[in-house]
């Protein structure tokens, strides 16, 4: 087994020497976990097919999943992809950096395994100073899925990423928790009109703005499991986001909401089942279970998706085989946040009445 390099960064100060031992990992073909604003990613050089096949390897995922490539420069995108559309254009002026990713027609430079053999690849530039200075400092594209174990929740912090991952990766860079919580809002340019296949960080709301008409992909907004011959965006094919206890997720209205999982927890505990009950600020102090956990406050979108991941892998931490959740309106981030419940519960959502 490999060792594991911790590697603590500023990101306001940017200390560079740790970074450059990073670069130099990467140069080297080697795998380097580091921030995002919205998860930790797990960075080989995407134009390497011996190190994005290692990047695979290393979280045990599925070779028809593409990763998405981070750049440091817009000018970047020009060598990874065919032509970049006008309406690609303005989206890039108005949000990158920043959690938005853009698929492409992709160009002949870029390895078959680094796209998993399709004809498209997904762009992204981050919001996030260490992980710029770690792109441009290599002068690397770099390729990069959540830096976790395939389909367990994604990483918001250095520990959940070493908690996946220590001893198959080369090191982390670690700048502390996220800012986001939840992955980029995938956006495919392929398709007039242009199609959300992952909400994310980037509300589909903001994309209405900027272009007007804005398509939402069926699995986008998914209730149930739906067949994907081909998946152009991470989080399209397999499951996705999930601990190892089992996620109920309840979804309604709020007072219903409340009634139906005090019933589960209740049915469960008889059971003997460890329950743990995921809830709300307005409605945490309702529930009587093993474990009941607060995403936050309803009227806070960013503190919610913020905490999803990390209160996930606590239940797990805390040893509960049963996670019930609340269910919460899908507008704004509401959409990102109800995308990973309903996935990392295989699609078991009980609707309260």
């Amino acid at each position: 087994m490999k060792k594991t390099l911790l590697l603590k960064v500023d990101s306001q100060k940017l200390e560079m020497e740790n970074i450059r031992l990073a670069v130099d990992l990467i140069k080297k073909g080697g795998l380097v976990a580091f921030p995002t604003e919205t998860v930790y990613g797990l960075g080989a050089d995407a134009l390497n097919p011996k190190a994005v096949r290692s990047l695979f390897e290393a979280k045990k995922r599925p070779f028809d999943n593409p990763p998405i490539v981070h750049v440091g420069y817009v000018k970047d995108v020009c060598r990874l992809v065919k032509g970049v559309p006008p309406k690609a254009k303005r989206l890039m002026k108005s949000f990158w950096p920043g959690p938005l990713t853009l698929i492409f027609e992709r160009s002949k430079i870029v390895p078959d395994v680094t796209v998993c053999g399709l004809g498209t690849i997904a762009v992204r530039m981050p919001r996030h100073n260490v992980a710029l200075a770690l792109i441009k400092e290599s002068g690397c594209c770099i390729a990069a899925p959540s830096a976790n174990l395939a389909g367990k929740p994604s990483p918001t912090s250095a520990k959940h990423v070493l908690y996946d991952l220590d001893g198959r990766i080369d090191a982390v860079l670690d700048a502390g928790p996220t800012s986001i919580g939840v992955e980029s809002t995938v956006l495919d340019m392929t398709v007039d009109p242009p199609q959300v296949l992952r909400p994310g960080g980037t509300p589909y709301e903001a994309l209405k703005r900027v272009l007007g008409r804005v398509e939402l992909h069926p699995i986008a907004v998914a209730e149930k499991e739906l067949a994907i011959n081909e998946a152009h965006s991470p989080g399209m094919k397999h499951r996705h986001y999930a601990p190892d206890a089992d996620v109920i997720v309840v979804e309604g209205e709020l007072s219903a909401i409340v009634n139906k999982v005090k019933e589960l927890a209740e049915f469960y505990m008889q059971k003997g089942s460890n329950v743990g009950v995921l809830a709300t600020d307005e409605t945490a102090g309702y529930y009587r279970a093993d474990v009941v956990k607060s995403l936050g406050s309803r009227s806070d979108w960013r503190v919610i998706a913020k905490n999803l991941f990390r209160l996930l892998r606590e239940f797990d931490l805390e040893g509960v085989d049963v996670i019930i959740a609340e269910g919460v309106p899908t507008d704004r981030l509401g959409l990102a946040v109800m995308n990973r419940l309903r996935k990392a519960s295989g699609y078991n959502i009980v609707k309260a009445k």
